[in-house]
């Protein structure tokens, strides 16, 4: 029974680490459903993993909450790595998603440990919006170091991460997976949110108002195929 008792202690614990915190500033998708499987948005000051299923529709989907973070807190630190395949940012889709180019820093970097570098570095500085970095592979504890300086700064990182369908096991906020679909920007599916369930949608994304939209409730299906078409 002692054992018992020392692993329900052991999980409340846990459960107390892992658990929704509602002083944790965030960022509002603008969508309520969204929102609401995030307990109120983006946790801001944290590291979110995002799963390239198609490189330029996950390179969209961050390019999109980094405008919208970029509106109100300043300059966006973006580290571009080959081995995503997703190409170089071009200045008129920056525009589209909200972003200026000239408020943008892009560092080129050969090797999964230089973005890591970089990132963690540039996450010590609290004047900016976001820190972004495409990468291959990541350790545990490399990510970990990633959400504890977040966390120290208050600045936002994003991990682009290259496709694979068993992701090893990440200290983010959040995991996510984004591809491109026919008649909608982007099927991202929210795997992993520390005191929230599994979900996903097709989203749309209006330049407009520069705001999220859902385009229509996604359907689960034992075997869906998915589309390579780059969205962004």
């Amino acid at each position: 029974m002692n054992n018992h008792r020392q692993l329900a202690v052991l999980r409340r614990k846990v459960a107390a680490l892992e658990g929704p915190r509602h002083d944790t500033a965030r960022l509002s998708f603008g969508v309520p459903e969204i929102d609401r499987r995030l307990q109120g948005g983006l946790a801001l000051g944290g590291l979110h993993e995002v799963i390239a299923g198609d490189a330029g529709a996950a390179t969209g989907f961050c390019l999109a909450l980094a405008g919208r973070l970029a509106r109100t807190q300043g300059t966006v630190l973006w580290c571009e790595h080959p081995a995503l395949d997703a190409g170089r940012l071009y200045p008129p889709g920056l525009a589209y998603f909200g972003i200026d180019p000239g408020r943008l820093i892009v560092v080129r970097v050969r090797k999964d440990s230089e973005a890591l570098w970089t990132m963690e570095e540039g996450l010590r500085c609290r004047g900016l919006a976001a820190v972004i970095g495409e990468v291959r592979t990541v350790s545990l504890a490399a990510s970990r170091r990633l959400q504890l300086a977040a966390e120290a700064s208050g600045v936002t990182a994003m991990m682009v991460r290259s496709s694979t369908t068993r992701p090893a096991p990440s200290a983010a906020l959040t995991r996510w997976r984004v591809s491109a679909v026919p008649d909608a920007c982007w099927r991202a599916e929210l795997l992993r949110c520390r005191g929230g369930p599994e979900h996903e949608w097709l989203m749309e994304w209006r330049n407009a108002t520069s705001d999220f939209a859902v385009a229509a409730p996604v359907r689960h299906r034992a075997n869906r195929t998915r589309s390579t078409a780059a969205a962004a």
